[in-house]
């Protein structure tokens, strides 16, 4: 199923998000600026590009395996949601949880953007809900250590 979305770039470094591999749920978004984040701190990372999202969708921005394993960077918000109608530029709270300062580069890969379809939801306040083997029970009451 191919989903139309529109992009515009407004920064003139700016890169169009990509799918490293056909297939791949999520497609690579690339900072438009060189960016230092110490140890322990959350920067807004700049994209350059604005998105039209069809009606019915949203993109969730979601941190990248490798910049979390290597020099845990994460995204602080993950995922974060783009709504349908928003249409300003995409920027990506990144949050540095390692112990020396780490350099966003100018072009990096710093996130991944996935579209996903959102069901209308309709809410119904009710007196009783129907009960489940597991009831109220959460929070590690799964049984597994």
């Amino acid at each position: 199923m191919n989903v139309e979305v529109k992009i515009k770039r407004i920064h003139e470094d700016a890169m169009l998000p990509l799918q490293a591999n056909p297939g791949d749920a999520g497609m690579d978004l690339y900072s438009i600026e060189a960016v230092e984040i110490p140890a322990g701190v959350a920067k807004l990372i700049k994209t350059g590009i604005q998105i039209e999202l069809p009606k019915g969708t949203e993109a969730q921005i979601r941190p990248r395996s490798g910049l979390a394993l290597k020099h845990s960077v994460t995204v602080l918000n993950s995922p974060g949601t783009i709504d349908e109608g928003y249409r300003g530029e995409i920027g990506v709270i990144l949050i540095n949880h390692g112990q020396e300062t780490f350099i966003v580069e100018k072009s990096m890969r710093i996130a991944q953007m996935v579209i996903q379809f959102v069901p209308s939801i309709q809410l119904l306040e009710v007196n009783e809900l129907s009960q489940t083997v597991r009831g109220a029970t959460g929070f590690g009451a799964s049984g597994t250590k």
